[in-house]
């Protein structure tokens, strides 16, 4: 990278850090103990440009590139991953459209959530639809002027507090089934939504089921082609990932943080902890995994930035090992605080129940080495 590029990144760094520090960390205790929105941390990030880092400035945003909002996702998630999450569920919504949504679209549906007006939702999943999209049983019926959509979704981010939802839905017809992506204004007669899940973590990011009792949605609400959803919504989950790899690489980070300060102030049999090379081997093992998904998640996001052609296989990469890594980072850290990691005065007990489900959505990590094994053996056959 030119030293310029690098100037800004590490400028916008030092920007994202600051907010996230100075005005969403104070707050991330109690939005946890709570399970309440953000509303403090998203109110902070709206100010200074980094909730819909995405979005194009033709459309009101900032137009940050893919490593730009990597870098912006895990400064926040470092400190809350919840208040993150909110913000990354915008992208979620935003880029089908900038995908394959028409610019009558993105211009009228985008510029309310760069300003901070307005939250987005993407709605895929569903209660026999995880990881398995094709068994979708939301329907979209046709009908003068547009569709009725008739369905349930589940594990919706930003579920019941968004104002508009990408909502994926099949059509059946005598080619077969055809699965499809709409837009649904919160305002939708039909539209409505289940009380918040009670999470293990992200408590404060609401995540709700989402019915739809034939909401009427009009033609110029279809985003791209009559069957184009399956690819729109995997296009999406493409660039979606490396953000999750980023947030995942925030929560790590801002566990191996605090260990690292615990060891250096915490004594025990007449010395500091960071004395015994027990655990100082634990500290290098948790800096090394986290600097290693660090760079996978930049890597991939380099990629995303050029359209490579390997995207989803670094994505599905990045995603699968900065989770993962995540997960272990935050449980070495509980175990490094001993009992103190075992109660909320201390961040690492959240950081650890938030880990977790970077690891499931967006494509479980299961689903994640599917993924990987795939494009190494269809390269395999290819150069056969």
């Amino acid at each position: 990278m030119n030293s310029e590029f690098t100037d800004d990144l590490d400028a916008i760094r030092r920007l994202a850090r600051e907010v996230a520090t100075a005005k969403i960390a104070p707050y991330a205790s109690d939005v946890d103990a709570s399970s309440r929105f953000p509303t403090e941390g998203f109110r902070a990030l709206v100010d200074a440009e980094l909730h819909a880092t995405v979005i194009p400035t033709g459309y009101g945003g900032v137009g940050a590139d893919a490593l730009t909002g990597a870098v912006v996702a895990e400064e926040i998630a470092r400190v809350c991953a919840t208040t993150q999450q909110v913000c990354a569920a915008n992208d979620l919504f935003a880029w089908p459209l900038l995908l394959a949504g028409s610019h009558e679209q993105r211009s009228q549906w985008l510029p309310p959530i760069a300003a901070g007006q307005k939250l987005g939702a993407f709605a895929l999943s569903e209660p026999d639809a995880g990881s398995d999209i094709g068994s979708m049983r939301t329907r979209a019926i046709p009908t003068r002027g547009g569709w009725h959509l008739r369905g349930v979704k589940r594990w919706i981010t930003n579920g019941g507090v968004a104002a508009c939802y990408v909502v994926f839905a099949a059509l059946d017809d005598a080619e077969g089934t055809k699965i499809s992506a709409f837009i649904v204004d919160a305002e939708d007669a039909g539209l409505s939504f289940g009380a918040p899940e009670r999470k293990i973590g992200f408590k404060g990011s609401p995540t709700t089921e989402v019915y739809l009792d034939d909401v009427f949605v009009p033609a110029e609400r279809l985003v791209g082609a009559l069957g184009e959803g399956m690819r729109i919504a995997l296009a999406t989950l493409d660039h979606t990932r490396i953000g999750i790899a980023a947030q995942a690489v925030g929560i790590a980070q801002g566990a191996l943080d605090v260990a690292t300060d615990y060891l250096g102030t915490r004594r025990q049999f007449g010395r500091a902890l960071a004395e015994f090379q027990g655990l100082q081997f634990m500290l290098a093992d948790m800096a090394v995994a986290v600097r290693a998904a660090r760079l996978l998640t930049h890597a991939a996001a380099t990629e995303a930035q050029a359209n490579s052609p390997t995207m989803g296989f670094a994505g599905a990469t990045a995603k699968l090992f900065a989770t993962d890594t995540a997960m272990k980072v935050t449980t070495d850290a509980v175990q490094l605080l001993g009992g103190a990691g075992c109660v909320a005065d201390f961040p690492v007990e959240r950081m650890m129940r938030d880990a977790k489900i970077t690891q499931i959505y967006e494509g479980t990590n299961q689903i994640q080495r599917i993924v990987i094994s795939r494009h190494l053996l269809s390269h395999r056959r290819n150069a056969d």
